[in-house]
């Protein structure tokens, strides 16, 4: 009979390095809270539910603090019978790279639930459900940088996308339930084809930890390469279905309309860098072998779809409803565009840290001001519409609102004073460049010149004489906006503000080794 004993049991037994997991596992245990406290907490009371989901990721922010100073720390790590532990074999590993993109995804989260406070009230969503489904989707986005295995960063996908199906559909006026099945059904066709790629890949390599990946593909026999360059190919299919990538962004300008305002603006940030972290992660570390390929592929990749978004941005009427929201949505494919430049570079670099940082950088900048941008939208649109033209003569009635929007929109464009606009789309532009990517750079500047145009419309229109009518009518109306709103635009104006005058704040992060 064979013995199933082993020289030394407690090799099989390891702790759990709570420290390093706790950001998403408050936002977890705080999803719980708010799912268990709607069932007894009696009607009038349940606006607290959204006190207390925007206080549980709060409290998942602070749980970064710990983590920022040393080492990386890992943990779910495989153990040889000595109880060495080797980092290339966990499954969570709390870096650098997990900690900047979850301070993107919960404080982008957090944001959105500032945002989302007047429009849970105003349209009367279930509360309750509403934030459980923000908190859970949030979780997701915010295991997703810290996972290194494939098994992992693929639950962890569908845990942030599943609850923002339903969080488009809570919209009630029938255009939710569209939106919400357009996202979904495509999302299911990604997450599929997604899924076949990992089995190539696992068959290829014999795992599905990021580094033994890499080292399986890189001496896997000649009869199996065709096989691992397909599922290296598929598996990036899922990932560029969350950025917004060409042509997987179908999807965004009527999932964006449809959905409610604050799971748009959500979507469209935190949506984004959970798809874009994982994108990095199986590309520079999983899939580095296929540098080469995986580079020209993402380098053609993000050509056409800052192209694709800022050629759908300028045929988008001004006049027409919710054309505001379509905007900001079309501006999104193109912010995407811009988004996969370094990583496109860091297929041509020796080591993937500098274009890597370049990428984050880029997407903090994003993540700040184009929050800010829903914020103010979701503020004209209490009173007036989420068409442009709805924005023309804002200065006349509410100036400081008029000026953020300006000011975001600056960013966004990357002109003065949005200097940190400036500054990231320069940090993206050199990634290129050292990389050899000519042609890349001057596509994008191009891009970055037309994409001037409906930015500075729309900015224009901010200052244009407005409407005596319009004027009077909000004069009669309340001006004081709901609490939520003025701490969402107080928040993204503050933080686009002094990073423009210090941008070395998150600019450092370009400069250093994410990994």
């Amino acid at each position: 009979m064979t013995s199933l004993a082993v020289a030394n049991p407690g090799s099989l037994i390891q702790s759990v390095d709570w420290v390093a997991i706790a950001p998403p596992l408050i936002a977890a245990v705080a999803a719980l809270a708010v799912l268990v406290t709607d069932l007894f907490l009696p009607e009038r009371h349940k606006r607290w539910l959204g006190r207390l989901a925007a206080a549980g990721l709060a409290l998942a922010l602070l749980a970064l603090l710990p983590l920022t100073g040393g080492s990386p720390r890992a943990t779910f790590c495989l153990r040889n019978v000595a109880g060495a532990t080797d980092t290339t074999g966990c499954s969570y590993v709390a870096d650098h790279f997990a900690l900047v993109f979850q301070l993107l995804a919960l404080g982008g989260a957090l944001i959105a639930a500032l945002l989302s406070m007047h429009t849970v009230e105003d349209q009367n969503l279930p509360r309750g459900e509403y934030w459980f489904l923000l908190l859970s989707s949030a979780t997701g986005a915010a295991l997703l940088p810290a996972s290194r295995d494939l098994a992992t960063m693929v639950i962890a996908l569908e845990v942030a996308s599943l609850p923002a199906f339903a969080l488009v559909a809570l919209r009630r006026d029938g255009r939710g339930a569209e939106a919400a099945f357009k996202f979904f059904v495509s999302s299911v066709t990604a997450t599929a084809v997604m899924l076949l790629g990992i089995g190539f890949v696992y068959a290829a390599s014999g795992s599905l930890h990021l580094g033994a990946v890499a080292q399986g593909l890189e001496h896997a026999p000649a009869q199996l390469k065709a096989l691992a360059e397909a599922g290296a190919v598929l598996t990036l299919v899922g990932f560029a279905f969350k950025v917004a990538a060409v042509p997987f962004h179908f999807w965004v300008p009527d999932t964006y309309t449809g959905a409610p305002l604050p799971v748009a603006g959500y979507l469209s940030v935190v949506g984004k860098a959970a798809g874009l972290s994982g994108l990095a992660l199986a590309t520079t570390v999983a899939f580095r072998p296929y540098a080469h390929t995986w580079g020209l592929v993402l380098a053609v990749l993000a050509a056409v779809t800052m192209t694709v978004g800022n050629v759908g941005a300028l045929r988008q009427r001004f006049d027409t409803r919710y054309s505001a929201v379509r905007l900001l949505a079309w501006s999104s494919v193109g912010q995407a565009g811009y988004l996969l430049v370094p990583l496109a570079a860091a297929g041509y670099a020796p080591t993937g840290a500098d274009p890597l940082g370049a990428t984050a950088a880029y997407a903090l900048i994003y993540g700040v001001v184009n929050l800010g941008a829903f914020g103010v939208v979701a503020a004209v649109g209490r009173r007036a519409g989420t068409s442009v033209d709805d924005f023309r003569g804002l200065f006349a009635r509410n100036r400081w609102t008029a000026l953020a929007l300006a000011f975001f929109l600056l960013c966004l464009a990357g002109l003065p004073p949005g200097v940190i606009g400036l500054f990231g789309k320069v940090v993206v532009f050199r990634a290129a460049v050292d990389a050899g990517l000519g042609w890349l750079a001057v596509v994008m500047a191009v891009n970055v010149v037309v994409a001037l145009y409906y930015y500075l419309l729309w900015t224009a229109r901010l200052f244009a004489p407005a409407d005596a009518s319009a004027v009077a009518a909000e004069d009669g109306a309340e001006r004081r906006l709901p609490v939520g709103l003025t701490a969402t635009l107080g928040l993204t104006a503050s933080a686009a503000v002094v990073l423009s005058v210090a941008p070395q704040l998150v600019l450092q992060v370009a400069g250093g080794s994410l990994f």
